[in-house]
């Protein structure tokens, strides 16, 4: 039996985001869908999600989701077989960028959550084209059904957001570090960075996607996932 899958979203989203995978890779293996909805802390997110999943699992996390599959990687390395990386910064926020966030936190407070997304998620860092409007759509969508407080957790999270150079240097498992082309505010070299500081990591880079790969090249992500998942677990 395969080792169940765990998938960790991108703030503003819910189980969607993933829809093409779910229906692809849950043929062959026990999908678990975890919200990244418990804190305004990525240590205390981690925390809650720990007592509710699988004893042992794959992880896949996108963006802050990813940054939450770092902690839980920290946390619990035993229980964790495979991680993959999707729009992951290894970094701390910076004090200029946790700044920035404010003014974008104040328009949810206000009401206006088609203002935080953009500010969250700008149209630029989706790959141009038919699509984006469609993923676009899907985002806001996705955003108002999670809520204004959860959506200021979330944002508080990401700054509060921890360095994770250290626990990297130290995974040893399959690890796929992922992005798009067309990721503005995590660019391919910040990419190619995390899968070198990882003993065993692969990048892939998704040509025609940007922030959301799974939702704009939905075929390209599942086969990188897929190609992932076969990795044998004991690596020499």
């Amino acid at each position: 039996m395969n080792e169940p899958l765990v998938l960790l979203p991108d703030m503003m989203c819910d189980a969607r985001v993933f829809g093409p995978q779910l229906a692809e890779l849950s043929v062959n293996h026990a999908i678990t869908f975890a919200p990244i909805t418990g804190g305004d802390r990525i240590e205390e997110i981690a925390s809650n999600l720990l007592d509710v999943l699988p004893r042992r699992f794959a992880l896949a996390g996108m963006a802050l989701g990813a940054s939450v599959a770092m902690e839980l990687v920290r946390r619990a390395p035993d229980r964790v077989t495979r991680v993959a990386l999707m729009g992951a910064s290894v970094f701390a926020e910076t004090p200029q960028g946790a700044a920035d966030l404010e003014p974008v936190i104040m328009k949810a407070k206000a009401g206006n959550l088609d203002a935080f997304v953009a500010g969250i998620i700008p149209p630029e860092t989706l790959a141009p084209g038919p699509q984006r409007g469609e993923v676009l759509a899907l985002l806001h969508d996705m955003a108002a059904h999670l809520g204004t407080d959860t959506l200021i957790r979330q944002a508080r999270a990401l700054q509060r957001r921890r360095d994770y150079q250290a626990e990297a240097r130290r995974f040893k498992m399959p690890t796929l570090v992922m992005c798009g082309t067309y990721d503005g505010p995590a660019p391919i070299k910040r990419h190619r960075f995390l899968a070198d500081l990882i003993p065993y990591a692969e990048l892939s880079v998704i040509e025609g996607a940007g922030r959301l790969p799974t939702l704009e090249q939905p075929d390209a992500t599942t086969d990188a996932l897929l190609a992932w998942m076969r990795q044998p677990l004991v690596l020499r």
